[in-house]
Parts: C-alpha cells; sequence; structure tokens
C-alpha cells in the first residue's frame, strides 16, 4: 500500500494544545466497524458499549520528565538532553541538542551541578549514550530537575505535569504518554469495573519513534522502531478467560493493542511476556487478540492510522476522520478520542 493512501487534510487550528479541564468530557466518536456509522458521544458514555464480561487492557507506563536542559563545561553553552532508553549503570540514550557541540567527551551540568553528565560514545543515527552522576536517587533528580517531553507539535507549556499521565500510571520509563488513556478518570473506571468490566495492565513504554513519519512511498518499506514491553501473568489470564466466556477485549489506545498482539499465540491466547517489539500492523493484518479499540486521533500518513485502519478499514477510517475534521474534533494528544467497535 502506498504511504499517500493514508493522508488527510487536517487544519492546524485543531491540533489540540493545552489538555481539557476535565479528563472524560472530551468527545468521543464511535465508528462501528462493520459498517462504518459514526456516533457522536463523549467519553463518559464510554461504559454504555461495554458489557459485563468484556476487559479494558490499559498501559501502565509512566512518562519521564526526561527533557533535561543543561550548560556544557567548560564554556557553559546551553545544551538539551532528552532521556530514551535506560541501558543500566547510570547510562542512558538519549538525543542531544547542539550534536555538533556534544560529541563523546562532552561533559554537561544541570541544576548547579545536582546532576553530572558526560557523553560516552555516538550511535548510528545520531543518538548518544550519556553517563550521569549524582547524590541519591536518579528518579528524585530527574523529578526536579526534568521537564515533560511533549511532542512537537505541542507548543504550550503544561501547567501541571499530571495531565500528561493517565491516572493509572505507576511504571516508570515513557518519554510520551500514551495518550489514549489520560481521558479516564478514577471515577469513571470504578463505575466500570462496578457493571462486571474487568481491566488488566500491560506496560509499553512509548519511544519518540512514535512520532517518526513514514518516509516511504510503500508503507511496507518502512523500519519500524522498537519499544521495551511487558504482560503480567494476571493480564495474560484475564485475556484468555474473557475470550473463552465469550466477552470482548478492548485495549485502550495503539500502545495496549502492539503489546497484546505482539505476544499472541495464533489462537489469541497469552502468556506471561516480556520483551522488545516493533510489531507494524497496517491493512491486512489479522488481529488475534482486539475486539475494540478506544484510542485518539492521529496524524495523517502515520503508523499509527494505519494500525487504526488495519481494524476498521481504511475507507471507513478516513471518512470518520473526514467528519472529525468538519465537526472540530481536538486532534493528537490532548485531544479527543475515539471508539472503534
Amino acid at each position: 500500500m502506498k504511504t499517500k493512501d493514508f493522508y488527510f487534510d487536517l487544519p492546524e487550528e485543531l491540533i489540540a494544545q493545552t489538555p481539557i479541564e476535565r479528563r472524560d468530557v472530551s468527545r468521543l466518536l464511535v465508528l462501528e466497524r462493520s459498517s462504518g456509522r459514526v456516533s457522536h458521544r463523549r467519553f463518559y458514555d464510554l461504559p454504555q458499549f461495554l458489557r459485563a464480561g468484556d476487559c479494558l487492557i490499559v498501559n501502565d507506563s509512566r512518562v519521564l520528565p526526561a527533557r533535561l536542559l543543561g550548560q556544557r563545561i567548560p564554556g557553559g553553552g546551553a545544551c538539551e538532553v532528552l532521556l530514551l532508553v535506560d541501558r543500566g549503570e547510570n547510562v542512558w540514550e538519549c538525543l542531544v541538542r547542539p550534536g555538533k557541540k556534544m560529541r563523546r567527551g562532552a561533559r554537561v551540568t544541570f541544576g548547579d551541578g545536582a546532576l553530572m553528565a558526560e557523553v560516552t560514545d555516538e550511535l548510528p543515527g545520531g543518538n548518544r549514550l550519556v553517563r550521569f552522576s549524582y547524590e541519591g536517587i536518579f528518579l528524585e533528580v530527574l523529578d526536579r530537575l526534568g521537564k515533560m517531553p511533549l511532542p512537537p507539535y505541542i507548543h504550550e507549556e503544561l501547567q501541571d505535569r499530571e495531565r500528561y499521565q493517565t491516572v493509572y500510571s505507576r511504571v516508570n520509563g515513557s518519554a510520551a504518554a500514551p495518550t489514549a488513556g489520560l481521558h479516564f478518570t478514577p471515577e469513571l473506571l470504578d463505575n466500570i469495573r462496578a457493571m462486571g468490566v474487568e481491566v488488566g495492565h500491560v506496560t509499553l513504554h512509548v519511544g519518540l519513534g512514535t512520532f517518526r513519519p513514514v518516509k516511504e512511498d510503500e508503507i511496507e518499506g518502512h523500519d519500524m522502531h522498537s519499544e521495551y514491553c511487558e504482560i503480567p501473568h494476571e493480564t495474560a489470564e484475564l485475556v484468555n478467560r474473557t475470550k473463552a466466556n465469550g466477552g470482548r477485549v478492548f485495549c485502550v489506545g495503539t500502545t495496549s493493542c502492539r503489546t497484546v498482539e505482539s505476544f499472541a499465540a495464533e489462537d489469541g491466547t497469552l502468556r506471561e511476556s516480556a520483551g522488545w517489539t516493533n510489531i507494524f500492523i497496517y491493512p491486512g493484518y489479522r488481529f488475534r487478540v482486539l475486539d475494540g479499540l478506544i484510542t485518539n486521533f492521529h496524524l495523517p500518513e502515520s503508523t499509527l492510522i494505519m494500525l487504526v485502519s488495519a481494524l476498521a478499514g481504511r475507507e471507513n477510517v478516513l471518512a470518520a476522520y473526514d467528519e472529525a475534521v468538519r465537526e472540530r474534533y481536538r486532534f493528537f494528544s490532548f485531544g479527543d478520542a475515539m471508539l472503534i467497535v
């Protein structure tokens, strides 16, 4: 398939720059994949589309305040370091700016010396390995000095860090939020559980590769980025039990979807698993676990709109997106939501 087959015209003013005041008041576009029928609701209406015996699978990864602003030493020139992957022994794979000034051996100070860093290696593609030194606990230092690594299309400063975290986030490690989950409140989750829908957790640490455009003309030529994910025993058992009893599995976000589909057996069963995935889901893919998806609205020609099209059909998805544009839905990370059933 052609990358251009997934293009749609998106006015820039529809890209949400800030979160709305109440998470679950965001709009919800419901797409029936069998018919292509679309309806317009609010996110707090979600329980109306679930039934007892279904399950929700959520990604509990938590975004690190991974953007560090510092000064090079000696000289004092400004620089930026963005943490990507923990390589162990206080070494992280990072993006750095300015790249020409951050070669092997470059040293940086953050927070008047509370955190020090040295570039130890340069990787193919331009990333750096950076070794950090500090007193105390690294995550506490990072929480004090770091900033949230908001997506490149968001230009407003985030006033409340927790609005870029899901209410169920608990495992530090992401460079970007699993944004479909931002619409949930504790009260909404309680209501969903009370109606007999169980909630299971997986972990996928979202990397910045999620924002990388597809540059090839043919989508099959795209080199998909890798991300680390885990499925605990309890969640695998929940999915297997739900399927065996005739319930439906709803994934909250493309990250949860990619996690369960990465480790599913041919018959759709899961077991406790952990590892790296570079699964690329596009039309023609046969879903083994997923029955329904809760997701946000994605970039034109992105791997994420390709995944959604694999589930609901490219024509249905593009028609729904065109209607979302006409109805002035808010797009991307802080935007509105879509439910595919």
